[in-house]
């Protein structure tokens, strides 16, 4: 869907996206992106539902009209004629007459009964008449819930105060309601549906009716009302073989929803047979639903994952696409990020974009750089975002499925492809633009750049593995990264750079059976495994033995921008949630070992006093809450 947020006559300059730290936090970039995608989402819904039921509720008032009429006809047939009992009543009287004129004597019976009272309707009557009433019935129904559906319309559209951030997401939640309460299909497919049925019932009526007139009339009639049932089927059976066919309605709606489900259940039972499905994908699949009387609220990060989800997967407008993808940055947790992969259009959409990363960009309005140069930010940011979603999963979850069939087991191989078959300078931030970048950003591409060293340096890689990686270049590039590092108080970025320092200068090659699983733990930074690999990081750039690997320069570098980003993670009074005071006395211990060492650059040693007096205010921080919690 063309979202175009800019005025085509008045374009602003566009600024690439820098990831932000935080979901949102990009000067509203893509907040105004998605703005403006939701509204024109709401505004094609509710435009066509609208025209939809105002062409129901015309035809149903018409449709309505004519089978009153029809009933008006039959109604009567279900009764007995009073003019049989008044002809039966002459003739009766006519006979007595002709006996007074002819003088006979004969007995007339005066008791001889009506034929209103042993009236009976015939059996067709009573078919043809119930179905015109149920008809009828249908249209007045299907007439009763479009005025519904218009009132529910009306509802959805209707948007409270509380600023844009609350409406926002209060459209969202009702969107959701929409989604999960089936508006959509049930404005669409199960009121013309009704109305349908209806018509389809008429139409019997009519030819039983005929038939019980004149069958030859009958004939003539049913003939074109036959080839027009079997029309609408065949039209209907289209739309299952060619999706793409324009005959849609919700009979072939049901078809299609129908047939796919008999395909889903024998592949599942293929599967099944073979055993060719992990233990731990059928847990996934088949785990519990939640209770449906307990159902709570979507909570923030899950609004934030659902809005990217519709922005990546409906959207064609490349400014909203890259600042949706820059955003996928900032989710932290392994649980948003699920929520996010297992929609198996966002997989789909999200492979099509990192296999043609710089498609569009040629369309976007107000960009006044170099081409060349916004296809390549382009293709970096979503080949980080790729590594950083790859990262961010547990591999029960690294499934790859399109259309509800699974395509791959090895999603890392399918989603990182093109990233791993591009040249290094391609997927690296230029060193100029690091300083400017977002730590989640920096975080994000530096766990791409090792599963490119592991790439090109695996058993059986199409590089030979005597190429090996570049040691300058990884200590310039690692150094350049660490200025980065102690401007921010990201204790995940400080644990895979840790990591990074641990693992590479003495050994090129990762000679693990799964990279992933090797490197999340760094990579999702969690605290209490995080402290043991800085410390080994701290002795490893104190060491004489890295000292010689790397350069003693790139080591005092390093060692001194890690402890600063120490004292910022204890200085920072709202950093990460699972750091705690306990974490942060650890840090300092850990801090403690490296100021002690004789090797210590003089600028480390000034930070590692900052870290001291820092750790203290955190502590008197800390006590002070409980006192007042304690008082509360």
């Amino acid at each position: 869907m063309n979202a175009f947020p800019q005025n085509p006559f008045n374009a602003p300059v566009f600024e690439f996206p820098n990831p932000p730290d935080k979901f949102g936090q990009d000067g509203g970039k893509f907040y105004h992106c998605y703005d403006t995608l939701a509204q024109e989402i709401d505004d094609d819904m509710t435009s066509g539902l609208k025209e939809q039921l105002d062409g129901m509720l015309i035809f149903a008032g018409l449709f309505a009209g004519v089978n009153t009429a029809f009933l008006a006809l039959t109604i009567p047939l279900l009764s007995a004629d009073p003019a049989d009992d008044t002809n039966a009543l002459l003739a009766q009287n006519n006979a007595i007459l002709m006996q007074l004129v002819m003088g006979r004597n004969d007995t007339v019976p005066a008791d001889s009964p009506l034929p209103s009272t042993a009236f009976s309707p015939a059996h067709d009557v009573f078919i043809i008449n119930a179905l015109f009433a149920l008809s009828l019935a249908f249209a007045i129904i299907s007439s009763f819930l479009a005025v519904l559906g218009r009132q529910w319309l009306v509802y959805y559209r209707k948007r409270g105060g509380g600023g844009p951030d609350r409406q926002r997401w209060e459209q969202l939640k009702r969107f959701l309601g929409a989604e999960r309460w089936r508006l959509e299909a049930i404005l669409d497919d199960v009121l013309p549906s009704l109305l349908q049925i209806g018509l389809v019932i008429f139409c019997i009526s009519l030819i039983l009716y005929l038939r019980h007139l004149s069958p030859a009339i009958s004939l003539i009639v049913g003939i074109p009302l036959y080839v027009g049932l079997a029309f609408f089927i065949g039209s209907a059976l289209c739309t299952v073989w060619d999706r793409f066919c324009p005959f849609h309605s919700p009979l072939s709606h049901l078809m299609v929803w129908a047939f796919h489900l008999l395909s889903q259940a024998g592949m599942v039972m293929k599967l099944a047979i073979s055993s060719r499905v992990s233990y731990g994908y059928w847990d996934w699949e088949l785990e519990a639903t939640p209770d449906p009387w307990k159902r709570e609220e979507e909570n923030l990060e899950s609004l934030q994952a659902i809005a990217l989800q519709r922005a990546i997967c409906i959207s064609d407008d490349p400014a909203t696409l890259l600042h949706a993808t820059a955003n996928i940055l900032s989710i932290r947790g392994p649980d948003v990020m699920t929520q996010l992969w297992d929609d198996d259009a966002f997989q789909e959409r999200f492979l099509q974009l990192v296999e043609n990363p710089s498609n569009g960009t040629l369309q976007l309005r107000g960009y006044n750089g170099d081409p060349k140069d916004l296809a390549e930010s382009s293709r970096r940011l979503y080949y980080t975002t790729a590594a950083h979603i790859a990262l961010s999963l547990s591999p029960d979850r690294m499934v790859m499925r399109s259309s509800g069939r699974i395509i791959s087991y090895k999603p890392l191989l399918s989603l990182l492809r093109p990233a791993f078959n591009s040249d290094l300078t391609k997927i690296l931030i230029p060193s100029p633009l690091l300083q400017d970048s977002f730590s989640k950003f920096i975080r994000g591409n530096l766990g791409l750049y090792i599963l490119w060293c592991w790439y090109q340096l695996r058993p059986g890689a199409d590089r030979a593995p005597e190429k090996g990686i570049d040691s300058v270049h990884m200590r310039n590039h690692l150094t350049t990264c660490s200025e980065a590092l102690a401007s921010c108080s990201d204790l995940q970025f400080l644990s895979l750079f840790a990591w990074i320092v641990l693992r590479f200068p003495g050994r090129m090659v990762l000679d693990v059976d799964d990279v992933l699983e090797e490197i999340r733990k760094p990579y999702l930074g969690n605290a209490a495994d995080a402290m043991e690999p800085i410390r080994e990081a701290f002795v490893n750039l104190l060491s004489s033995e890295s000292a010689g690997s790397w350069d003693s320069l790139a080591c005092d570098t390093m060692l001194t921008n890690m402890l600063r980003c120490a004292e910022q993670i204890v200085a920072d009074e709202q950093g990460h949630s699972d750091v705690s005071i306990d974490h942060k006395f650890k840090l300092l211990e850990i801090c403690e070992e490296v100021l002690r060492n004789p090797r210590l650059p003089e600028a480390a040693g000034q930070v590692g006093r900052k870290l001291r007096v820092n750790i203290a205010q955190a502590w008197s921080r800390e006590y002070m809450d409980f006192i007042s919690k304690n008082q509360d």
